[in-house]
């Protein structure tokens, strides 16, 4: 594929113009492999596990944006073609393995085939989210940020007890404010767990949220408690009222009111 002939697959929106102060964001939306890059030398079953995409979090994501008035805005493709919250320079852009599972199509990649999906995928989601984000700022108020992921119970082999992370990046004020108001859930809930920012997991936030000084968290539920639409459903049910809570407590305060006032 040269690039002038290279198509582009930019993020989806849906409900651009939802009135609520958050924007929702579901990286690891898709398991959709495009025709361009094929199938990565995946087997059909490869395709629908969770190394390519985060199972349950598109369907939780989207009834989060319609429980908070929010738009929504997704990767349409799964994250082993590009992970939109990888930096180009990150290993786990492309990988070549996840968990136990080697990616043929993402071996010795050149830095000409790397680009192209920078270009192709990486580039158009971030231009599309940062479009929606600088109208909301030039209209105003700032909006917030929540990005919504999905994680295997069991990885490596280890179960993982943890159901619901709350994961920050340099901001830490609406994650703390998040597990405050998270106590009222039926949910073993933790900080920066299954993951945190030293394990590179926050590029969306500290992309898009950090230089304009917006209010920012990650969500990590496990998806076996999102397996089905009506899981799905449910789940957003019991987050909604605990991230309106916890958006209340910190837009209400002074030095965050100083920031986007």
């Amino acid at each position: 594929m040269t690039a002038a002939a290279q198509p582009a697959w930019p993020a989806l929106i849906e409900n651009p113009a939802a009135p609520g102060r958050a924007i929702v964001v579901c990286e690891h939306a898709s398991n959709a492999f495009a025709a361009a890059f094929g199938t990565l030398g995946l087997t059909a079953a490869q395709q629908h596990t969770h190394i390519a995409w985060d199972p349950g979090a598109l369907g939780l994501a989207r009834a989060l944006a319609l429980a908070l008035e929010a738009p929504l805005v997704t990767a349409p493709l799964s994250r082993l073609i590009y992970d939109c919250n990888r930096p180009p320079d990150a290993v786990g852009a492309m990988a070549a393995r996840s968990e136990v599972h080697e990616i043929p199509g993402n071996r010795a990649l050149s830095a000409t085939d790397r680009l192209l999906r920078v270009n192709a995928v990486y580039r158009p989601f971030h231009d599309a989210l940062r479009g929606l984000i600088l109208h909301r700022l030039t209209n105003g108020p700032a909006p917030v940020l929540i990005t919504v992921h999905s994680v295997t119970p069991v990885y490596h082999g280890k179960p993982r007890g943890v159901e619901f992370g709350i994961i920050h990046d340099a901001d830490p004020a609406l994650a703390l404010a998040l597990m405050q108001a998270a106590q009222m859930l039926p949910l073993v809930t933790r900080l920066n767990e299954p993951y945190s920012a030293a394990d590179d997991v926050t590029h969306t936030l500290r992309l898009q949220a950090t230089p304009y000084g917006l209010a920012n968290v990650m969500l990590e539920l496990r998806n076996d408690l999102i397996a089905t639409p009506a899981a799905e459903r449910a789940m957003a049910a019991h987050l909604a009222p605990v991230l309106h809570r916890a958006m209340d407590a910190v837009i209400s305060h002074p030095s965050r009111q100083q920031k986007t006032g």
